[in-house]
C-alpha cells in the first residue's frame, strides 16, 4: 500500500530525475529512507558526467552500507523514479536494504522505448528486481506518476 509519505519520496525521485536530465544524465532520482521517516540521502544518475555505472540506486546503496548500521538498513526503504536494474538490484540486495518503491518499471521503459522506436542499448539482460533479488518487498509501479517518468525519458531522447 502506497502512503502519502510514500508519494512524497517518490516526487522527490522524479524531482532528481529531471535534474539529471538537466545536467546531460539519464533521468533517474533514488531516495534513502530510515525506519523512522527520515531522508538519509538522495542522488540522481550519473551515468554520463561520472561513468556508466553510476546510477543513484548504488549510489544510495553504498553510502548505506559505509554509514549505517545492518539493522537500520533492514528497516529503509529506498524510493526510485525507475525499477533498479539487476546491477543494482544486486547493490540493494547485498547492502541489507530493505523496501524498494519505484515509479515507472523496467518494463514500462522497455514498452516506452519501444513505442519512440528506440532499441536497447543495455549491454545486459532486463530483469526485474524479484528475478535478482527476490527477498526484497517491492512497491510500483505507481500510476499517474509513471506518466511524468515517461515525459522525462522522452525529452532524454530528444537531448540526444
Amino acid at each position: 500500500m502506497i502512503t502519502d509519505k510514500d508519494m512524497q519520496h517518490l516526487r522527490r525521485c522524479v524531482e532528481l530525475a529531471a535534474e539529471a536530465l538537466e545536467a546531460g544524465d539519464e533521468p533517474f532520482g533514488s531516495v534513502l529512507v530510515d525506519a523512522d521517516g527520515n531522508m538519509m540521502r538522495e542522488d540522481r544518475n550519473r551515468a554520463n558526467t561520472v561513468d556508466a555505472t553510476y546510477h543513484p540506486e548504488i549510489a544510495v546503496a553504498k553510502w548505506a552500507a559505509e554509514n549505517m548500521t545492518p539493522e537500520a538498513r533492514a528497516k529503509s526503504v529506498v524510493y526510485t523514479s525507475g525499477e533498479h536494474c539487476a546491477m543494482c538490484s544486486a547493490a540493494h540486495a547485498w547492502a541489507g536494504l530493505e523496501r524498494i518503491v519505484y515509479v515507472s518499471s523496467s518494463k514500462q521503459l522497455g514498452e516506452w522505448m519501444a513505442e519512440m522506436g528506440v532499441k536497447s542499448s543495455s549491454p545486459i539482460n532486463t530483469l526485474s528486481i524479484q528475478e535478482v533479488a527476490p527477498n526484497i518487498p517491492v512497491d510500483g509501479p505507481i500510476a499517474g506518476l509513471d506518466e511524468e517518468v515517461k515525459e522525462l525519458q522522452r525529452h532524454s531522447l530528444q537531448k540526444y
